[in-house]
């Protein structure tokens, strides 16, 4: 009751709210004021939890070192009020007085990591009708990172109490947040197609902050939770210890519980990308209408994209016949970021955030489904980019609907490029005889599904790339 009593003061009148505040405004401000990827698409942080839990997580690469700062300045009270060799001489147990001290700080920050959250969960339940608790280990996991945080920067100040040592800190901190995200948390690949990229190792999971929100039905791994959770309590173990050490071996004892948590946790978090970002097999469950399916967390665009599907496929199945897709379904395939994207020569494969598919209702749907189902799109996964494949689809569809016109969701910029590029090949194409536009057809789709050549080339006549 008493240590209740105490807590409620330190909460009044100390600085321990001031740094719930100082963490929630400008994370707010970030999200709300910028436009980034934040805010588009199937992946932003108020349309889905999973997507919601991430987002809030990367904005940990500032808010973190904030943190680690908040509670080293926290941590020098004491030394600049000039209390120290006063309090060492009462009764109360040193570890009383470091478990209030850490813990109204740690209770204010948490709190606003809550907040935020909040404010985007109020948001998601008003977009989605997918709910689940798969996306909470990751918001927890990153209140504890600020809670480890700042408990650490006590620690660290109440062992090296010098006005110098919380800006240090914090810009340690950001160093390290940083390294981890473009150096020594990533691991140089080149994919089989000699594109090279990056992708997270097991060194970048001992940061705070997490990748970009890539799919909705994506997550973490209960590996890297565990393997997490275990190297932030060794750091807050580490922060604690410090408070409460009063000898220099004491406080050389207390990294002991960090050091032994990151070595435990390098043993515990997966070395292979593709076991730290991992599928949620619940949130990619297919949810179908006939031959139209998506998955669980798109299950809300099911009404508006089962009518337009049909409608494509029985189009495809009119102009290819055999040869025609049977199905719709939207693509859970998760590959590393510059490979070749896989496609289906009897299922369309379609993801909300593709632009032709984004911008488009009813009709325009019905004839960006078609696109994807004669020329899906060979953009190495994660790149962007404009050229043959989209001459290719507007070609293809302008074949099948018997008109020709740029596809929703086509730059508005490169319109009349569309236009010059492709109306000469169309007409080309449509004064062929029938079994010679079929045949240049089923070429085009070959080369498109495979991604072995350029589609443009072999519906205008020319050789495959």
């Amino acid at each position: 009751m008493v240590n209740g009593r105490v807590l409620r003061i330190e909460l009044r009148r100390s600085v321990a709210p001031w740094a719930g505040v100082v963490v929630l405004v400008p994370a707010l401000a970030f999200l709300y004021l910028l436009n980034g990827a934040w805010w588009s698409g199937t992946t932003a942080w108020t349309a889905q939890w999973t997507p919601l839990a991430l987002w809030t997580r990367s904005l940990l690469f500032y808010l973190w070192p904030l943190a680690v700062g908040l509670g080293a300045l926290q941590g020098l009270r004491d030394h600049r009020s000039k209390m120290s060799e006063l309090l060492t001489s009462t009764s109360r147990p040193a570890r009383h007085r470091a478990a209030i001290l850490a813990g109204a700080t740690a209770i204010t920050l948490a709190s606003a990591f809550a907040f935020l959250v909040l404010v985007g969960g109020v948001q998601v339940l008003a977009h989605t009708e997918y709910t689940h608790l798969g996306w909470l280990p990751i918001s927890l996991v990153g209140a504890l990172s600020l809670v480890a945080g700042a408990v650490l920067g006590m620690g660290a100040a109440r062992a090296l109490p010098s006005p110098l040592t919380p800006p240090a800190l914090a810009m340690g901190a950001f160093v390290f947040t940083a390294l981890m995200y473009m150096s020594l948390g990533r691991t140089q690949t080149d994919t089989a197609d000699g594109f090279t990229s990056t992708e997270p190792n097991r060194v970048s999971l001992l940061s705070p902050t997490v990748e970009d929100a890539r799919e909705a039905f994506v997550t973490l791994s209960a590996s890297v939770h565990v393997g997490q959770t275990i190297w932030l309590l060794g750091m807050a173990a580490t922060g604690f210890a410090l408070l409460v050490a009063a000898t220099p071996r004491a406080r050389l004892t207390a990294l002991a519980p960090v050091l032994a948590g990151a070595a435990i946790a390098l043993l515990v978090l997966p070395a292979d990308a593709r076991r730290m970002y991992v599928v949620d097999e619940a949130a990619a469950e297919l949810v179908c209408n006939g031959p139209v399916c998506v998955t669980k967390t798109q299950q809300v665009q099911l009404a508006d994209l089962a009518g337009p599907g049909k409608e494509a496929l029985r189009l495809l199945h009119g102009a290819l016949g055999d040869q025609a897709p049977a199905s719709i379904r939207e693509n859970t395939a998760v590959l590393p970021e510059g490979s070749t994207p896989q496609w289906s020569r009897k299922t369309v494969l379609l993801d909300f955030d593709d632009d032709i598919v984004a911008a488009a209702k009813g009709e325009e749907l019905t004839r960006a489904l078609i696109a994807k189902g004669m020329v899906p799109g060979c953009t190495p996964v994660g790149w962007s980019g404009f050229g043959g494949d989209e001459y290719a689809q507007t070609v293809a569809v302008g074949w099948v609907l018997g008109d020709l016109k740029p596809l929703r969701g086509t730059p508005a910029s490169m319109r009349r490029k569309v236009e010059a590029e492709t109306r000469p090949v169309w007409k080309k194409l449509k004064a062929l005889p029938r079994s010679e536009q079929l045949s240049r057809i089923n070429a085009m789709r070959a080369a498109a599904l495979s991604c072995k050549g350029s589609p443009f080339d072999v519906i205008s006549g020319g050789a495959s790339r």
